[in-house]
């Protein structure tokens, strides 16, 4: 199965003498992302001993590498003949953990971070009630019904240290919103947002543009790595990780938030799992054409 967003060839950028973009297609896409994943994947298992670093992204990856041991045209050549040997066929499994992440939807801070932007700009509509008339959604309830009745893809990570752009897997349960037009100055630490198909998880306090729905009061980013989670990374989820949204009523968000400060909070982390993609099309396929 093919990805009509896919470039007939790879699109090489160069960044200084150190990086390089290589961009496989144009749009948020599950088909093309898995593509991504798939090449990084490839070109780990190459051992091109140039290479520093590699950082998927949404429809592109980005390669950090050393000028002295590789040219840019040798390097290219090389991405360009592993993504020839792969191909461009959406099949494959790759390792893929499963985080289930406790979210309490419409809460206090969220709330009063909205409230805070209405002040400037009153005639924005509070982010849940502009959400679920966008997506023909009766009410709250229902929108954190269909935000938590899938679990999501980690497409990428960037703009901050940790922060997550997740698409969802059950078609059912894409959910759509607009940016805020201007953005927000500050947003809570572990907001979930909404923003053009991708839901997010907002690792710090930051400033930020996507619709805001609720919190997860168990971080994603933990500087000072105080939590078992963060003993190798400061980041907790990697490209290609699912995460799973639990609703928490706001009882159970304070306890999280006391043991996250006690430093004795464990995440609900599946390490185990493999994602079959062609096992995931074939569903998601049957999910398109129920009525």
């Amino acid at each position: 199965m093919g990805c009509d967003m896919l470039h007939d060839a790879l699109r090489f950028f160069p960044g200084g003498d150190r990086a390089i973009e290589v961009e496989l297609g144009d749009g948020m896409d599950f088909s093309l992302n898995f593509t991504v994943h798939r090449l990084v994947a490839a070109v780990r298992e190459a051992r091109i001993a140039a290479i520093e670093d590699l950082i998927p992204e949404l429809a592109s990856f980005q390669i950090t590498y050393d000028p002295d041991r590789i040219r840019y045209e040798d390097l290219t050549a090389e991405i360009t003949a592993i993504y020839a040997r792969i191909g461009q066929g959406i099949s494959g499994s790759l390792s893929s953990r499963l985080i289930t992440m406790p979210v309490c939807y419409f809460e206090a801070e969220t709330t009063a971070c909205i409230d805070d932007y209405r002040k400037t700009y009153p005639d924005k509509r509070p982010d849940p009630d502009l959400v679920a008339e966008m997506n023909a959604l009766p009410d709250r309830a229902a929108l954190a019904r269909r935000h938590s009745g899938t679990e999501y893809w980690v497409a990428a990570l960037g703009f901050w240290p940790g922060l997550c752009s997740l698409l969802p897997l059950r078609p059912g349960a894409r959910i759509f919103a607009p940016k805020y037009n201007p953005p927000r100055t500050w947003t809570p630490k572990g907001a979930v947002g909404i923003g053009g198909a991708l839901s997010c998880i907002y690792p710090d306090r930051t400033p930020g543009g996507y619709q805001l729905i609720g919190r997860c009061p168990a971080p994603i980013y933990d500087r000072d790595q105080r939590l078992p989670a963060f003993r190798d990374s400061l980041a907790l989820l990697k490209a290609g990780d699912r995460v799973r949204f639990q609703p928490v009523p706001a009882e159970e968000c304070a306890r999280i938030d006391a043991e996250v400060a006690a430093g004795t909070y464990r995440h609900d982390i599946l390490e185990y799992q493999i994602f079959s993609v062609d096992q995931y099309l074939a569903w998601a396929a049957q999910q398109e054409t129920r009525p």
